[in-house]
């Protein structure tokens, strides 16, 4: 959301071609997994689900909920597949120094990219690919919620990670624990509907969008922790399940052994086979 931000400054730009320097390659990571995800997903995974999120509200305090004809319009603006033509290249200067230039061409003019659901989890890959070059073998990284774990912990013993139990307006001081875990060079990230929700005259609205729909999901699905070797995937991957529901996501774990997920979801009712 900083200004001078790539990610911002593409989001500002009316339309057209957008050139820029990714000098840490930051961007273009983000961008190319997340493109990943979304084909896989078959677009339960849309990082160009802004506009939603903003008309929903969830980018600000709205005081009136979207009807089908603002949702309609707003779901217009959405679609990784057509919105963007990535073009990335990798130059090396007379100095030895490498050069990410790279352009996009932002064909819908209002279109936005939300990376909120992937870029948590690839700065936690970054540190830990940073770790790794010093010398690092035994940490534990973790930026809001997303977990990235090596070795054994101070006390000698492999990782040892809580998932929470799905409880409205839970905190830091009344969250309990549903399940621990045992990781050792893996990532571990959570999605959840019990927690990022708003509620207007009466009726709750959770976070998870249906890009599809335009709508919040009204599954019962109550919380997805996807536990894999890249944090950024287990982030946007637990978004994704969060978008299927139960019975879709069980049946992607089903056909994409080559992913290498573990997934651990949390739902009100018995899983319908």
């Amino acid at each position: 959301y900083i200004d001078s931000s790539i990610l911002s400054q593409l989001n500002n730009l009316g339309g057209g071609e957008f050139n820029y320097n990714d000098k840490y390659n930051y961007f273009n990571r983000c961008y190319e997994m997340a493109q990943e995800v979304y084909n896989v997903t078959n677009g339960a995974f849309d990082p160009t689900v802004y506009p939603l999120v903003d008309g929903w509200g969830f980018m600000k305090d709205i005081d009136v909920i979207p009807d089908s004809i603002v949702v309609d319009s707003l779901r217009a603006l959405l679609g990784f597949k057509n919105g963007y033509h990535f073009n990335y290249q990798t130059t090396v200067t007379d100095h030895g120094d490498t050069v990410a230039a790279s352009s996009i061409v932002k064909n819908t003019p209002q279109a936005k990219l939300d990376f909120n659901a992937i870029a948590q989890g690839l700065a936690v890959d970054v540190l830990c690919e940073e770790l790794e070059r010093q010398g690092g073998h035994n940490y534990f990284v973790e930026i809001g919620g997303e977990i990235r774990v090596n070795g054994l912990n101070s006390e000698g013993e492999v990782w040892r990670i809580g998932i929470d139990k799905p409880l409205e307006n839970s905190d830091a001081e009344t969250r309990e624990l549903q399940e621990i875990v045992h990781l050792d060079n893996r990532s571990i990230a959570t999605s959840g509907s019990y927690r990022k929700f708003y509620e207007k005259k009466g009726v709750k609205y959770s976070h998870t969008l249906d890009p599809k729909t335009g709508y919040p999901v009204t599954h019962s699905l109550l919380s997805a922790t996807v536990v894999t070797e890249s944090c950024a995937m287990a982030d946007a991957m637990a978004t994704a399940f969060m978008v299927m529901g139960a019975n879709e996501s069980i049946k992607f774990i089903e056909e994409h052994a080559e992913l290498d997920l573990d997934v651990y979801l949390i739902f009100v009712n018995e899983y319908d086979e």
